[in-house]
């Protein structure tokens, strides 16, 4: 069996992470004793031996519904966020002070790939909403790369998973170099999911016992307020922009 946690696993959060995981296979039952780190995300969403992993909104409204099963969502307990939802947190560096229309018109945006809610659904979105879109894109692969790229100027605008600039702005000093001008609105978040062979509540009790009896230290570096039941419907009724190559022209 299969238990990755990778979205969010900074290596300064992996052995909390590994903690985490500790107490919810002390929970189940069952389970492996280590959290998988040496597999391609995708393999680790299809693989039929999945007991739990955490995705992204976008591949499970665009390809994973049908093929695995909601087990909850962590609630992170983000500002101006119903529980269980997060959004996306624009950001440029600190010493441009164009807005973002400017930047937008006149700047690179960095996206870390067309497949994620947070660094492009989210705010491709919420740019059309505004009449809006970017003209020049460039892929990164993460959102710290993402971060990266605006800091070195290689970039102008990125947008961040909330989740994530909150965890980088604690323990990556790029963030130093770089200024929040929006947030998107907000959409459910990175739900945890499991192969269609298990049945998802035991395993979500199991989550709900974990989180409750974690060292305080590894629940605030972590930033988990508890897991929430958010339907697929929700999940499936947010909107998908184009792709990036059918509105960006790359650099």
């Amino acid at each position: 069996m299969i238990a990755w946690l990778g979205m969010y696993d900074l290596p300064e959060l992996r052995d909390a992470h590994d903690r985490y995981w500790a107490l919810i296979r002390e929970n189940l039952g069952y389970g492996p004793y280590a959290l998988s780190r040496d597999l391609p995300a995708w393999d680790t969403w299809r693989a039929p031996d999945l007991l739990l992993a955490q995705t992204c909104g976008m591949p499970y409204r665009t390809r994973l519904h049908g093929d695995v099963t909601l087990v909850g969502t962590p609630d992170y307990g983000l500002p101006d966020c119903p529980p269980g939802h997060y959004n996306s947190v624009l950001v440029a560096r600190s010493d441009d002070a164009r807005a973002l229309p400017q930047l937008l018109a006149e700047g690179v945006f960095a996206y870390n790939e067309g497949g994620s809610q947070s660094g492009w659904s989210a705010p491709v979105t919420w740019f059309a909403q505004q009449g809006r879109a970017p003209e020049r894109g460039l892929k990164t692969g993460a959102h710290a790369a993402s971060a990266r790229a605006v800091a070195e100027g290689r970039a102008d605008l990125a947008a961040l998973d909330a989740v994530t600039w909150t965890l980088l702005r604690a323990h990556d000093r790029t963030t130093d170099a770089l200024r929040e001008i929006a947030r998107t609105d907000p959409t459910p978040g990175l739900p945890y999911i499991t192969s269609v062979s298990h049945d998802p509540a035991p395993i979500a009790a199991a989550i709900r016992n974990a989180i409750a009896a974690l060292d305080p230290a590894d629940r605030a570096d972590l930033h988990l307020n508890g897991l929430v039941s958010i339907p697929a419907k929700d999940y499936l009724a947010v909107p998908t922009p184009p792709e990036p190559a059918e509105i960006l022209h790359s650099v």
